[in-house]
């Protein structure tokens, strides 16, 4: 049983197995490598939003607006997981805090915060809370978006260059 829990854990071939997985099966999809990246892009920029449970939806409208790939912006909204969560939700509101200047209304503490969600009081939590974590998550976003965009141009065309080369050498002529 323990064996089993270690594994659950820390997979025998190691943590970064799966996330280099699904890269390559985004470098894999038969697109343009400026489509993948557009994908990636909106995908990322998605994930940085605290739109939970929309953010394929986002994704999807994103990269169908600017044509890009709808597999890849789908598979990228994956960079928002309980792991990232917590970061992206504070780096939104600082980022907010700091572009909206300091709120009217008196602060809200964790224990106050924890009573306005419980008795779900949007209106007093929109100030000192909400309109940073959206004001910011937009700048997140777009940041987002413009690091992941030249990253994966750059990958996905480099690696399309490669499999060419290796194919052509065995043979495969396209």
């Amino acid at each position: 049983m323990s064996e089993r829990l270690r594994a659950f854990f820390w997979p025998r071939k190691g943590l970064s197995r799966g996330p280099r997985y699904i890269a390559l099966r985004i470098l894999r999809l038969n697109s343009s490598p400026h489509s993948i990246a557009v994908g990636v892009a909106a995908g990322a920029a998605a994930a940085c939003t605290p739109l939970f449970g929309l953010h394929i939806v986002l994704a999807v409208m994103l990269a169908w607006l600017f044509s890009g790939n709808l597999v890849a912006a789908i598979i990228t909204t994956a960079l928002a997981n309980p792991i990232t969560i917590p970061v992206i939700l504070t780096a939104s509101y600082e980022i907010g805090a700091a572009l909206t200047g300091p709120q009217p209304g008196p602060g809200v503490g964790s224990a106050e915060f924890a009573r306005l969600i419980e008795q779900m009081q949007l209106a007093e939590l929109w100030g000192p809370v909400l309109k940073p974590v959206l004001v910011g998550s937009l700048a997140l976003a777009l940041a987002g978006a413009l690091i992941f965009y030249p990253l994966a141009f750059q990958t996905a065309r480099i690696f399309q260059v490669r499999r060419r080369e290796r194919l052509q050498k065995a043979g495969y002529t396209s």
